[in-house]
Parts: C-alpha cells; structure tokens; sequence
C-alpha cells in the first residue's frame, strides 16, 4: 500500500491520538496541520476558520509563515478559500495562481506554491472553516488524496464544535457560528417565547472515529439499515399515511433513499477507509448535501432535509438512542425543535420548561398545533430547513404572532423581545386583577366568556382566567393523543375528572368530530379528495354509531347526578339531530335499565358551522336545548376559503356584510324560539370582532383561555347599546365601514385593544 493510499486511514489513526492529548484547542491545530502535511506529502496544509461576519483567519498552517497566523483575514467569498467556504465543495488545482478566484496575500509567502487543495470543514450544513493543502510542483491531487482531506475536515469539525476548541479573543470564536438568521413562518399558536435550541430528536455527536474492526462495523450498519426500512415501511402503512396524498409521496421518496444502494455503497467504502459505522454515515451524508445543493433541479434540492432526517435516523439506530429529547434534563427556557412530531410527543415534555416549539412540518390545523395552543406555548411551523440551521442550544426567538423565528439573534434584537415579553407580562398582571370581576357593560349588560378546552392541562386555565365555564370541549383529542382506541372505562374516568375540575360550571362537550384533518391511526379511512367536506363528524357517528354510542355512555356516566350537555358537530339536516337524540336516549335507557345513577339533566345541542343549516333554524331551535356557532368552519365554508390555506385565508373578513348577516340571522332566530346561544371560535377572541358579536346580540363567547382577560377589559369599558347603534347602523349603512366604526368608538373613549 503506498503512502497516498494509506493516507485514509493513517490520517484518522493520527487524528485519534492527537484529539487524546490534553493540549489547547491552539496546540491541537497546530499539531494537526503538521501531521496532515507529514502524511499527505505536502509543503504546506493551514487551517481557516470562519468568523462571526462571515470572513475567514488563518488559524493554523505548515509551510507558510508563522507570523500571518491571525494575520491574515479574507472576506466572505474572498478567494479561493472564500470560493470554498461559500459553495461548501472542494477546489483542486493544478496552478492555483491562474485561477480567477486567486487572493495574493504576500504575508503568508504562498506565492511559491502551485498545487492547490482545498475542502470545506462542515457540520450540521454549517460551513465551520476550510482545510487547504498545497505543493510547489504543478499537479492535480488525487481522488484518494481528496478523500483523505475531506475525512480529515470531518473530525476536524467535530473538534472546533466540542468545548475544547481553540480559545480565542473576544472578537474571534472558538466555535465557528452562522449569522444571525430571520425565517418566515406560519403560526400555530401566538405568543412571544425567547429561549435555547433543543432538539426533539437530538442529534448524535460522533466521538469515535476509528473502527477497531470494520467487519464489526460493517455488521452494525447492516443492521442498523434493515431497522430503518422497516421503520419507513411501518410509517407508509400508519392509517393516516396510508392515504394517497402528498405527504405520501414525500414519504415514497423517503422511501426511495432508505433502499438507495448507492448510499448504503458509500457508507461502506467510509468504513473500508477506517472510520466507524457513525462516522461513515456522517462523512457521507456531509458529502451528499453538497452534492444535492449542486444540483439545478429544485426537486432534489427540496429533498435535501429528507435526507438529512434519514441519516439523523440512521445514526440514533447505530446510536441506540431511539428516545427523544424530552427524556433529557432540559434547560428552564426550552425553544423545541422537531421536523414533525405527533401530540402525545408533546405531551411528553415538562411545560414548566418549555416555552416554545418550531416544527418543519404542519399546518395550523395539525394534532400538535392543537395540543400547542392548549399549553399556551408560542409555536410555529413551516420552518422549512430549521434542523440543519441549528445546534442545540444556540439561542433563538419565535415570533409566532408576526410567523417569524430568530436564529442567533443580536444583542439589540434579543432586548428588544425582552421588552415586549415583559410589556404582555404586565398587560397579563391587570387581567388577572379581572379573573372574579363579571364581564359587565356600563350599561349592565352581562356577557358570559367561556373558555375553549380538550385536554386536561387546559383545565387549570379555567380558574386563571376567570372563564364562566367551557363553551366548547374537543373531545376527540383524547382519542388523538392515544395509540389505541380510548375504552368505555378510561373515557369515564377522562370525562367525570374534567366535570370534578370545572366545579359546577357548565361544560359543553362537543361529540366525535374525527375525520376530515383529524385521523386517528388506528381507525381504518377512505380516500376522499376533499376531507373537510367529506365523511367526519357527526356523518361518521350515524354511519358507525359504535365510537358514538360508546362516548355517549361515558358521558352519561360521568355526568351522575349533574348537568350534561352535549354538543352536535356538523348537523346539515333535522334527521341527524333526530337520529342522534334517538341513539342518546337509547343509551339514557339502557342506563336505567343496569340501575345505574345518570345525569339529572341531559342537554343536547348543535354547532352551527354548514351555511346550508341557516335555512333549517326554524326546524332545528324548535328541537334543540342549545346551540352554538363553530364561527371558523361556518365563515371558510361560507366564503369557500380554507383558513388553513395561506394562499386564501385571509380572502375574506368575518365582519363582511355576508359574514354580519350571516350571524345576525341566527341570534335572531335563537331569540325568537329561547335557544340559549353562544359562539366559539377564533373571532370571539379578538376585541373588534367580539364587539360586533356583542353588537349582533350574543351574550356567550367561548374563546381559547388567554384572550378572556383581554376581551373581559374591554367589555368593562364599553356601552352595549351604543355598540348595538353602531352595529346595526353599519350593517344598514352596508356594513362596509362596521370595524373602521367600532375601531373609532374605542379610540374616542381611550380603550387600547
């Protein structure tokens, strides 16, 4: 075997022992230079590291003169070395000096040298510095002498990365960071939250570099790789990926690179050259990415972060460390990071720790967000690419009200957030000042505010907010959360623990509203090419009344000797509320057949939310004992916009005159028949909508918890009648200036809202 093609394996060997001496992160890269220089027959090798602009300093070298250590600073894409640290891809040349690209700096006395070899030192898709060689005489180096230097930035990088790095100057760093970095996203719940990177799925640091035995090693990543496919194949047949879709067909090409024989080939070449089955994974991947960011088709650049996910994968399988971050000692001020991660995750996780989350993956709508906004955590999605930008524990910021994230963000931005985290603080301190105060009007007007919930963390929120009760209880996230179908007794249990914590205020639970977005993996499902509009809710109940009757009978039992009410999810036509009411009383029969205690009432309602049912009030207020308005399924369906849909959410307003009439017509008719009557959904949390909803005549609003005490301030400070005046003028007027007229009337009376 001749010197360059042992270099390989006799470089990482040497690397080994070097990393093993207690020296500075100085004498280390020194140490490193002249050993890469010894073993690859080279007159000059010399370390650049990047700085915190983006420039680039001689940190080390062999060959060149001492004196230009420190000295010598390249601007960003300066260079060849600059050329190298942009692109993040090797450069080798025969005649360094007649490339374009060429920087002359006689400080360093390089002027003598020819042959030029340069490799960027990566981790994470960060690009940490750039590793050169160089010769006098006039030649290309070889393949193998490209794949040496390359294994060699590999460890390198993991050092500058560790916490024994070169120690340097205040204006310099011993771990190279990127730039302070703003990403646009989309918000899944509101609210400021500044803290560190933790990653839901932590990313496993390669310590051992060199494999003792590569059969071993090649035994291990075999393993590892049939535990992967299988994994990936077990994803693809879940009931909620088993549709056909685009998020199957990301899973197809996640798929595709699993069984890639091309990749499985590299990893073992790696591991032929000397390095371990971690480290082989690694050096590939690394490889890859520069590779697919070459490329000019967007596909293979967009499926970029599916490969990286699958290496990280890989490496936590060779790792045996398949558990995700929440089994870790996490810092106070948790920002979590994950790609995509299921709501019982979540769950998992310490809310006193955790104060924000960002997920590549998901929309508004998804399992996680829900369970996000039930924690009151500020959370954001979309995040396209976030894992490979970030190292845990770097700092950051979510801005989910503004769908912005901060990444390493400055000084004057971070005090800049405090401030305003502080400002909401205060502004939170006089709304709980408000939490035993009714919602009344100066004019004597009472206003009943409840509380959106699903979940039992959300209970707590029903006495520090004040809330008269909970408007609307999502029950199907129990059956969400859960990995098989929740029993008859776990679902009494569930149900009578909520009713103990609301203590004697009303609860309305919504009944089985699953289908559409919302799929459980253990329930088979049809392809529908418009699941919003398709088989769910109480469509699926009547259909298989057997998930339906079961939460029926676990309510009435949890409910003995109080109050239940139950709420109808999207009822269309007068039949479904009979059909439902028939098989509710069946089950209130059976109840008393078995001598079991009930409740002493049974309240059956209905959520308004399908525009057709505005023509059948009349029919439905006559056979109800309550009712209520799912304002955010009732306005998207009304005005054909998905508000999940950032291409047309935001095409309609909700105080439209389509929107206004629409509302009115229905407190109208409620009032005419006594129909009890509230509304519950996005609107009722915001002041100027929740003022013309007061104007229209509701008098119960059910509002996720943190916007009671906002809302309950501003009611105090208003006059329902002349509300109602401006109101009805707008709406008579053609109610195109309703929210410019109710912004004015708050401004006239000095109420910030």
């Amino acid at each position: 075997m001749s010197p360059v093609d042992a270099a390989p394996r006799l470089l990482v060997r040497s690397l080994h022992k070097i990393m093993a001496e207690p020296d500075t992160g100085q004498t280390r890269l020194n140490n490193i230079v002249r050993m890469v220089a010894t073993l690859m027959v080279a007159e000059v090798c010399s370390i650049y590291l990047t700085r915190r602009d983006g420039s680039l300093e001689l940190f080390a070298t062999e060959g060149l003169k001492q004196d230009s250590v420190h000295n010598t600073h390249l601007k960003r894409g300066e260079g060849l070395v600059g050329l190298i640290a942009e692109r993040g891809m090797p450069v080798n040349l025969k005649d360094a000096q007649s490339h374009p690209a060429f920087s002359y700096r006689p400080e360093t006395g390089e002027e003598i040298y020819h042959a030029f070899l340069g490799v960027p030192i990566t981790r994470t898709g960060k690009t940490l510095g750039v590793l050169t060689i160089q010769n006098r005489t006039n030649r290309h180096y070889s393949e193998d002498e490209v794949e040496a230097l390359q294994t060699t930035a590999m460890v390198l990088a993991e050092h500058l990365a560790s916490h024994d790095g070169p120690q340097l100057s205040e204006d310099q760093r011993s771990r190279p960071q990127s730039l302070s970095e703003r990403m646009l996203v989309k918000q899944l719940s509101g609210g400021i939250a500044l803290g560190l990177i933790v990653l839901h799925e932590p990313r496993i640091v390669v310590k051992e570099l060199v494999a003792e035995t590569p059969e071993v090693e090649h035994k291990r990543l075999k393993a590892a790789i049939k535990t992967l496919r299988t994994t990936v194949d077990e994803m693809l047949k879940r009931g909620d990926m088993a549709r056909l879709g685009e998020h199957r067909d990301v899973l197809e090409v996640y798929r595709m690179f699993a069984h890639d024989r091309g990749w499985i080939a590299r990893m073992g070449d790696a591991i032929d050259r000397g390095l371990t089955s971690e480290a082989a994974v690694d050096r590939v991947r690394n490889d890859m990415r520069v590779s697919m960011l070459r490329q000019t088709d967007p596909f293979w650049r967009e499926r970029l972060q599916d490969f990286d996910d699958l290496s990280d994968r890989l490496m936590r399988i060779l790792a045996g460390k398949t558990e995700t971050a929440a089994s870790q000692d996490l810092p106070a001020d948790t920002l979590l990071v994950a790609r995509s991660m299921g709501p019982a995750e979540l769950l998992d996780y310490d809310p006193e720790k955790l104060r924000g989350l960002i997920v590549e993956e998901g929309g508004y709508n998804s399992h996680v967000a829900i369970v996000a906004r039930a924690l009151g955590i500020a959370a954001v999605g979309e995040a396209r690419g976030i894992i490979a930008k970030v190292d845990p524990g770097e700092p950051a910021i979510i801005d989910a009200d503004a769908g912005e994230v901060h990444i390493r963000p400055d000084q004057e931005l971070v005090d800049a957030y405090s401030e305003k985290v502080r400002f909401k603080a205060r502004r939170q301190k006089q709304y709980e000042e408000l939490r035993d105060k009714p919602a009344k009007t100066r004019d004597g007007e009472l206003i009943a505010l409840h509380m959106n919930a699903g979940l039992l963390v959300d209970l707590p929120h029903l006495e520090e907010s004040g809330a008269d009760g909970i408007g609307l209880f999502r029950t199907e996230l129990q059956f969400m959360i859960s990995s098989t179908i929740p029993r008859l007794k776990q679902q009494t249990e569930y149900y009578r623990k909520i009713l103990d914590a609301a203590r004697g205020k009303p609860v309305i639970f919504r009944a089985l509203d699953i289908g559409g977005d919302k799929i459980l993996p253990y329930l088979r499902h049809v392809h529908e090419e418009n699941p919003a509009l398709g088989w769910r809710a109480i469509r699926m109940s009547l259909d298989r009344p057997g998930l339906f009757r079961m939460q029926v009978r676990a309510l009435l039992r949890a409910s003995e000797g109080s109050t239940l009410r139950i709420m109808l999810p999207m009822v269309t036509e007068v039949w479904e509320l009979e059909k439902a009411r028939d098989l509710i009383s069946f089950e209130l029969d059976r109840l008393k057949q078995f001598d079991r205690n009930g409740p002493e009432e049974v309240l059956v309602g209905i959520m308004i939310e399908v525009p057709a049912v505005l023509w059948r009030l009349e029919e439905l207020f006559e056979k109800v004992d309550f009712a209520s308005v799912g304002s955010n399924d009732l306005l998207q369906f009304l005005f054909a916009a998905d508000r999940s849909n950032p291409y047309v959410a935001d095409r309609y307003d909700p105080l439209s005159m389509p929107a206004v009439q629409s509302l009115k017509k229905i407190v109208d008719t409620a009032a005419r028949h006594n129909t009890p009557l509230e509304l519950c959904g996005e609107m009722a949390g915001r002041p100027i909508e929740a003022l013309a909803l007061i104007g229209l005549g509701y008098r119960a609003i059910s509002m996720p918890p943190a916007f009671i005490g906002p809302i309950k301030s501003i009611i105090r400070k208003i006059d329902a009648a002349e509300i109602r005046n401006i109101t009805l003028q707008s709406i008579e007027g053609g109610g195109g200036e309703l929210r410019q007229n109710l912004e004015t009337y708050l401004q006239a009376h000095s109420i910030d809202w």
